[in-house]
């Protein structure tokens, strides 16, 4: 028992310091590619012939590695939740989701952090 009570501390005190992490998403596109690690045809628009669109995210603020999830969301569907690792303080990341022919209209995407607190929520259109 004593061992549980002197390891709980332990665990407390690692859990707070992950979740005090004030990550910011300080850069957030749409784009048609992603090369070089920078978003490439950055728009809120695109075309119905559009195969993929990528999500590009810039966060800063991690303290140690995080998660943050881009889920992609179509007319309110959930179509996909990608977990990706923020590995510093200033990392950038993306995700890209396969648009299918039928899926023209509005889409948005939610960046949640690890503990699913939404930290930004920004929408595109295929037309």
């Amino acid at each position: 028992m004593k061992r549980i009570l002197l390891f709980l501390p332990i665990v407390i005190v690692i859990t707070s310091i992950a979740s005090a992490q004030d990550l910011k998403i300080s850069e957030f596109q749409f784009a048609n590619a992603v090369e070089n690690r920078e978003p490439v045809s950055v728009d809120t628009a695109f075309a119905a012939d559009t195969k993929t669109v990528y999500c590009f995210t810039q966060i800063t603020g991690a303290t140690d590695t995080t998660q943050i999830a881009h889920v992609w969301y179509y007319k309110d569907q959930e179509k996909a939740r990608i977990n990706l690792e923020v590995k510093s303080d200033d990392w950038r990341t993306w995700s890209s989701k396969r648009i299918q022919q039928s899926w023209n209209g509005r889409w948005r995407v939610m960046i949640e952090g690890p503990d699913g607190t939404v930290l930004k929520t920004k929408t595109f259109v295929v037309q």
